[in-house]
Formats: C-alpha cells, sequence, structure tokens
C-alpha cells in the first residue's frame, strides 16, 4: 500500500447541516482500519475543536484533536510565526479566540497589532467602526477565509468575506486571509499528516477553496458532488478536480485502485464507528 493521507473538509462531504451525508462514518472507518492519516479541514472559525468532535460524535464518527484542523488554528499559527505575542482586535467566536490564546496572541482592543475578522455574529457597527479606525492606524488586516454569504434568503450571516470587504473598501487596504485556497493552511494542514504533497489527496465539495487549494498545493483532489458544487458547474472554472465523485459513499473502490488497497468488501466498516468511539470512552476511564 503507498504511503498516503487525507485532508477532509467537512460541511458538504461528511454532513450537511444536522444531517450526516451516506457514506461518511464507512469513509472515516476505511481510513481507520487502513491506518491512513486524515484531517477533517474547516474554513469555519467559530468552532473549537472539540465542539467539532462532539458534532462528529452525533454522528457516530470518532475524531480525536489530531483529526482537526481549522482556519482559526491555521489563523493563530501564522499570527505566531509572523509575529510571535502579538496582538488583535478580534471579531469572531470561541473557536478563533481559544486558538489565539494558545497561540499566545492576546486580545487588544486598544492598539493591536492586527484585525482579525472570523465566522459569527458577533459583529456590530461599533465594532466595524473600531476595525477601520485600527486598521487606519496601521493594524494589519486578517481574514480567517474570504467564503462568501451562501446566498439564501432568510441566511442571517453575510460571510466572513462580506465584513472583509467593507473594512476594506472603508480603510483603502486589503485582508489577507489565511483559509483554503491559501496554501498557509492547506501546508500546515498537511504537515500535520507528516506527509509530502504528492502522498495527500484532500476530499472537498467546493471548487473555489477545497479544489483550488489542492491544485495550488500539488496534492490530488476529489470532488464531491454532495455539497457546493454541482456538475454542471465544472466547465466555468479553469482548474479541475482529479477525480469527481457524486458522494463519499462512492469513495472507497476508488481509493482500493489508486492505494492498491483489496479491503472495502467484506469488513463492516457501519460499525465501526461506534466500536472505536467505546474504545476511546475505555482508555479515558
Amino acid at each position: 500500500m503507498k504511503k498516503h493521507g487525507f485532508l477532509v473538509d467537512m460541511d458538504g462531504v461528511v454532513y450537511r447541516g444536522s444531517e450526516i451525508i451516506p457514506g461518511a462514518r464507512e469513509f472515516i472507518d476505511y481510513l481507520r482500519v487502513n491506518n491512513l492519516p486524515f484531517v477533517f479541514l474547516t474554513n469555519n472559525s467559530r468552532p473549537t475543536k472539540l465542539d467539532i468532535i462532539r458534532k462528529l460524535k452525533r454522528f457516530n464518527i470518532t475524531a480525536y484533536e489530531s483529526n482537526v484542523y481549522t482556519s482559526a488554528i491555521a489563523t493563530a499559527q501564522f499570527l505566531s510565526a509572523q509575529h510571535p505575542h502579538a496582538t488583535a482586535f478580534v471579531i469572531g467566536e470561541g473557536g478563533l479566540l481559544n486558538a489565539l490564546h494558545e497561540y499566545e496572541i492576546a486580545v487588544d482592543d486598544t492598539s493591536p497589532d492586527y484585525v482579525v475578522i472570523g465566522e459569527g455574529r458577533t459583529w456590530t457597527a461599533e465594532n466595524i467602526e473600531k476595525a477601520i479606525d485600527f486598521v487606519i492606524a496601521g493594524a494589519k488586516l486578517i481574514g480567517t477565509n474570504l467564503d462568501p454569504s451562501p446566498k439564501i434568503k432568510g441566511w442571517m450571516k453575510p460571510g466572513t468575506g462580506a465584513i472583509l470587504k467593507m473594512i476594506e473598501e472603508a480603510t483603502g487596504k486589503k485582508a489577507f486571509s489565511v483559509g483554503k485556497p491559501s496554501p498557509v493552511m492547506m501546508r500546515n494542514a498537511r504537515k500535520q499528516l507528516n506527509l509530502q504533497a504528492s502522498e495527500t489527496t484532500i476530499v472537498g465539495d467546493t471548487m473555489p477553496t477545497d479544489i483550488l487549494g489542492g491544485v495550488l498545493m500539488g496534492i490530488r483532489t476529489i470532488l464531491t458532488l454532495s455539497g457546493d458544487t454541482k456538475k454542471e458547474d465544472l466547465d466555468t472554472y479553469p482548474y479541475q478536480p482529479n477525480y469527481v465523485i457524486d458522494s463519499v459513499k462512492d469513495i472507497i473502490p476508488l481509493l482500493n485502485k489508486l492505494l492498491g488497497l483489496n479491503g472495502g468488501r467484506s469488513t463492516d466498516y457501519g460499525s465501526m464507528s461506534l466500536r472505536l468511539h467505546k474504545a476511546g470512552n475505555r482508555r479515558k476511564s
């Protein structure tokens, strides 16, 4: 078997809202059974690692902290590498604040080195005005991602990209984004797997983030059509995924072929997650 690992997008690949996507649990069990390392990779900066682990647990999918990598973590790592012990004015939620704290980036609402914008509904006219003033005064503008709103009626969140554009327009300064498709996040997630680009595959549902990020990093890309991108959309992009599947329910035969495996036909992957979860509980007790 070839040495290989996987970056796995979450919303649109593993679940859609509060519903698991058929085949997702079997896919993750398949990776574990075959000792294929993986990381859940999300541009959503709101949740902490624990939040994500608990959400996956509701789908009977076992994950540990080493299996989770978010744009919040990528942002905190980037700031720490660029400016150790920097300060930041933050518009975001728990996952972003926790990650910044972990990497010793202090929150500062008086004279910050950075203005950091993440996912969530904590923005107000007052803190947007503060962010604008700080950027004009010299703070660097950072976004955890550039994701737009899904443009669905009734959707309350404008998207991080929209908030950043508002601050950019008011200040004349461009934001730097660390999230997918940025090579910053993609490279750090790959390093978490301890693998080379040639040994890594990303599985995602979105062309401008998951697939473009994979193309920029030179890693294999698998697009699932169970999320944002539809088959008819593919012709509108100048770059293409290596493989296209309807959903992760179709991925095991593909991986058997690509990795030289012949598993996945006799193993009861459907019940593996529950057994893994119980084993994890026994180890803790």
